[in-house]
């Protein structure tokens, strides 16, 4: 077994292992347990949200005959494999994990032993890469609205700009460097995958206020999780930290309308 908080960052030894993954279960945590040829792959079901995208790894992986399941995002903290198997419980699986016995209602440390029995199979899924994008800028804009489906596509000079990501909003291992990696952006958006225990899906949003970073999330259930384009056309605002509720966002607010705003101020 392969724990593994984020799974963008997977080891050599995923190759033929059951990764048990904070992610959450949309479709490129998916590609990556594929791509890493795991034998089987335990993620959050981030809310399970709009168009059922935070289990959408389940589906796209079913047809190659790899097992997926996901813990239910009330179970235990996205983003900690530790939390997950103490208390993470199975919230969806797919075919060929219910094969092996793996149901919701499982605790995780028993799906994970259940699918170590899986047969090992490899898949060339079709290239799937997260993006980047830039939305509109509006009149008088005097920085940018990035739109990234992952924060791991952050860069160094993305700093200063408005990050809008389709990420959860929950620290990745607890690590607050790991809130936006160290970019001191302008502003930064998350999905926040259901809230979770202790609120644990908003938990990004006081290590970006102690960094100066104006920052909230977007319900899970108004916009797709992993897509940044989805975060800022759909996204309904959930969460804010001080320094985002000082810049005048609200609960409830368009995601769009408050970040159009913000590009403008000077």
């Amino acid at each position: 077994m392969i724990l593994a908080d984020t799974i963008t960052k997977l080891p050599p030894e995923a190759e033929g292992a059951v990764v048990v993954s904070g992610s959450h279960g949309g479709r490129y945590p998916g590609q990556l347990a594929a791509k890493a040829g795991a034998r089987a792959v335990v993620l959050n079901d981030g809310g399970v949200g709009r168009d059922d995208a935070g289990i959408g790894s389940l589906a796209l992986l079913e047809p190659y005959g790899i097992p997926a399941a996901t813990v239910g995002h009330m179970s235990c903290r996205i983003g900690d494999t530790q939390d997950m198997l103490a208390r993470g419980v199975i919230s969806h699986a797919n075919a060929p994990a219910r094969a092996v016995g793996v149901v919701p209602g499982m605790a995780c440390r028993d799906a994970a032993g259940r699918l170590a029995t899986a047969p090992h199979r490899r898949a060339a899924l079709a290239p799937g890469a997260e993006s980047r994008a830039e939305a509109p800028a509006p009149p008088g804009a005097v920085r940018r609205i990035l739109l990234l489906d992952s924060a791991s596509l952050v860069r160094p000079e993305d700093a200063g700009e408005i990050v809008v990501t389709g990420s959860h909003g929950a620290l990745v291992g607890g690590q607050p460097i790991m809130a936006l990696r160290g970019v001191p952006a302008f502003a930064a958006v998350f999905n926040d995958a259901g809230g979770g225990p202790e609120g644990w899906g908003m938990s990004r949003l006081p290590a970006l206020e102690a960094a100066g970073v104006a920052a909230f999330t977007v319900s899970a259930v108004s916009a797709r999780i992993g897509e940044g384009v989805s975060s800022f056309e759909d996204g309904v605002i959930s969460a804010v930290n001080p320094r985002a509720a000082a810049l005048g966002a609200r609960i409830g607010d368009a995601a769009a309308a408050v970040l159009r705003r913000w590009a403008c101020l000077r």
